[in-house]
């Protein structure tokens, strides 16, 4: 059996990760196994354009939506409000 890298392990979690629903950059990591790499899960979902990747979902532990690689921020607010994530 091949053993995944933490980045893969990182997009994993982050493909399921539901409509309607957010995670944080350091709630993925710790559920890929290192929670002390949050700057790594941002860094992943900063160069990541596999669209079945839904990075738009990985936002900051402080809640703020923080930047999106697609468009900017006002594209990744606008997604989060589509699904139900965010309110207006």
């Amino acid at each position: 059996m091949v053993k995944k890298t933490f980045k893969e392990k990182v997009l994993d979690v982050v493909r399921k990760i539901p409509k309607g629903k957010v995670m944080t950059y350091k709630e993925v990591a710790k559920k890929a196994g290192n929670d002390k790499a949050s700057r790594a899960v941002g860094n992943f979902m900063k160069s990541n354009y596999d669209k079945t990747v839904p990075c738009h979902r990985v936002i900051r532990s402080d809640g703020r939506v923080g930047d999106y690689n697609r468009g900017g921020k006002n594209a990744k607010v606008k997604l989060l409000i589509q699904e139900g994530a965010l309110s207006k």
